[in-house]
Parts: structure tokens; sequence; C-alpha cells
């Protein structure tokens, strides 16, 4: 006889809610959403749909009452707990619409626990569209398999940012002039962490002693080459993940 087909199937699409979810809860969908699943994931009755909230980890749920323009999803069973977030901070000067979105994606992707857009003196952007970003993450968080978004906080000036800092948090600077290798840095400097990350236009030189002169600043080289700003906090996130973050283990 056949095997019978695993449920729910690693193709089942994901969906981002706002509902808490648990045990034979049924959730009415419409609207964008309901759209996505009946019109272009051709879900059908009795298929499954990944759910997941930010709270209650990832249930499996079973689409039901499927009409032209809305549909129930019942949870059936819980497939992945809340998984626990490296406690790690992106503090990124804002930049371009299109590369500030690529970087809320790929902090997403990589783990990162929060966002913090700080205003500097040569960003080019002095104002964000927060929802728009927080739909880059969790479109992002949908294709990725993460059951927590990242938090994203308004956005504040440099000053503010380091007057408000936690004692017990390093703040790895992406330092263009210079700084301790980044891999031995993070090696060296273990526990809650930020990366800081400067405009198109880098700090100025106040704000760079400002940040040097912060007693839990650690001054970091990203190699040999100027990285634009959005490449710097995709690879050194990417590189913290590895040393001591989600990666390593």
């Amino acid at each position: 006889m056949p095997a019978t087909p695993a449920w729910p199937p690693r193709s089942a699409p994901r969906l981002y809610v706002t509902q808490a979810l648990g045990p034979d809860i049924r959730l009415p969908v419409d609207g964008p959403a309901a759209h996505y699943l009946i019109s272009v994931m051709r879900v059908q009755e009795g298929d499954a749909v990944l759910l997941f909230n930010g709270q209650d980890g990832e249930w499996a749920a079973r689409a039901t009452s499927i009409r032209k323009r809305d549909l129930v999803l019942e949870c059936v069973q819980q497939t992945k707990a809340l998984e626990p977030v490296p406690d790690f901070w992106l503090c990124a000067a804002p930049i371009k619409k299109g590369r500030i979105d690529m970087v809320m994606e790929k902090a997403c992707e990589l783990g990162v626990a929060q966002v913090h857009p700080v205003l500097t003196s040569r960003a080019v952007v002095d104002k964000l569209n927060l929802d728009r970003l927080r739909a880059h993450m969790v479109e992002a968080a949908e294709q990725c398999g993460r059951t927590a978004i990242p938090m994203l906080e308004d956005m504040v000036k440099l000053p503010q940012l380091l007057k408000d800092w936690p004692a017990e948090r390093h703040i790895f600077f992406a330092d263009e002039l210079g700084g301790q290798p980044m891999h031995s840095a993070f090696a060296a400097h273990t526990g809650p962490a930020a990366l800081l990350i400067g405009p198109e236009g880098g700090f100025t030189t106040q704000e760079r002693d400002a940040i040097r002169a912060h007693p839990a600043a650690v001054p970091i080289a990203l190699g040999p080459r100027i990285l634009r700003a959005e490449t710097a906090a995709i690879a050194a996130t990417a590189c913290w993940m590895a040393i001591n973050g989600d990666w390593h283990a």
C-alpha cells in the first residue's frame, strides 16, 4: 500500500496572523490573505496552512468553508514552538527606500531580535514608513520559517540612543576608519550585543568620537573594502550569528 503523505506537507503556505493560536481555534480569513491563499496558492478544502503570530509558535491549520473571497482556518496541531531569538539588535541609520526594505527583510531572515533606526547627521532620509518596513519583515518571516517577528522601534537620534543605552549590551560600531577585526571582536565580547551601522555618507567626526567614547562601544573593521550601508548591516549581522548566534549552535 502507498505510504500516507506527511501532514502538514513541507510545501504548505505560511501565513502571519494577529489572532491567538491553539487547539481547535477557528480563524476566519478574508481580504488580501484570503486572496493569497485562494487565488495564488490555490488552497482547497482540507489543505494545510501554517500559521504563526509571533507568540504561540507555528500551528498547522486545515482550510475549511472556502468561498470566493474568504475561508476559515482551523488549528489542528502545533508544528513549532516559539523560537528562542539571539539577543542581537541592529541599529541602522535610515537609507533609501528599497535598500532599507532589503535590510529589514534580511534582518528578519538572519534572526535579529530588534531593529532600531538611528537618525544621524549625514542620513539622506529622515523619515521612515514603519508600517511598510514591518510588512517587509512579516513577509520575510513567512518565507524563512521564523515564528517570531523582530521588534521594530521608532527612530531616535544618535545622541539619544547613546544616552539611553543599556550598560550590559555591547555596541559593535562599524567604523570605516578601522577597529578590531570583526571575527576576534565578536569572539571576545559575548552576551547581549548590537551592531551600529551609519548612513551612506558615514558618521561625522563628532559622531564617531561620541560613539568611541561610550563605555559599551567596540569599534570593528569590516574588511579591506568600503561597503554600502545595507551590505555592512547584512554581512556583519551574518558574521555575528555565525560566531555568537543561532548559526553557531
